[in-house]
């Protein structure tokens, strides 16, 4: 019983409720898988046993009913012959071994019964493990794609990251040089005509107020 009811949780597990709650689904998929090997190899030993056993039954029901018979034969020749004590006992063997035959009957046939239930497990066992391996190839696969996936998006957006980050220490450079340009720009750029002749009456000014100071200070 112990054995049918590990097969009826193989049978009842659902493997995509297994497979989100795995840390390594790969790993958990070939257990379940080698798990159901090692129950079907063991129904199949069961099933051989029981029916085995059930044979083994029938065979002892059989003889016991042959003996059963044996002595009533037994007992109707003693009649005949007047021993009626010997008639008695022979029939005392006979209904011995009737009830024996009713009880390898019975154990019979509850083994026959335990025998076919085996055979069910065992059908829907093999077909369970068929099923599982084909899904388990299927999730796996899966599994292995979205892994795929997963690390070329990851590859995409750091790549992204990488070219939005150089890009933006180019345009900075840019901007840079741009402005250092600008500078250089202003520096060199030739005076123009109204700054020549602002230079001029700058130096008048200039001529102007030293000839103040040298008529206040110096002695005439």
């Amino acid at each position: 019983m112990a054995l049918l009811e590990r097969v009826s949780t193989l049978l009842r597990a659902n493997l995509n409720d297994l497979v989100e709650k795995a840390e390594d689904p790969e790993r958990l998929l070939k257990q379940i898988v080698l798990d159901m090997e090692n129950q079907l190899l063991q129904v199949k030993t069961q099933v051989a046993i029981a029916i085995a056993d059930q044979h083994l039954l029938e065979k002892k029901r059989a003889e016991h009913l042959e003996q059963a018979a044996e002595w009533r034969r037994k007992a109707e020749l003693a009649v005949q012959k007047g021993h009626d004590d010997l008639a008695r006992a022979a029939l005392e063997r006979a209904l011995s071994h009737d009830q024996l035959v009713a009880g390898f009957s019975e154990q019979a046939e509850d083994q026959k019964s335990e025998a076919d239930n085996l055979r069910q497990a065992l059908h829907k066992l093999d077909q369970k493990l068929n099923e599982t391996r084909a899904r388990c190839e299927m999730l796996v696969a899966e599994h292995r794609r979205a892994r795929v996936v997963g690390r070329a998006t990851q590859v995409r957006q750091a790549v992204g990251t990488d070219q939005e980050q150089a890009i933006g220490r180019l345009k900075s450079r840019v901007r840079i040089k741009s402005a250092e340009n600008a500078a250089a720009t202003e520096v060199m750029v030739p005076e123009s005509l109204e700054d020549r002749f602002q230079a001029l009456e700058s130096e008048d000014k200039v001529e102007l107020l030293l000839s103040e100071i040298k008529t206040r200070l110096l002695p005439k």
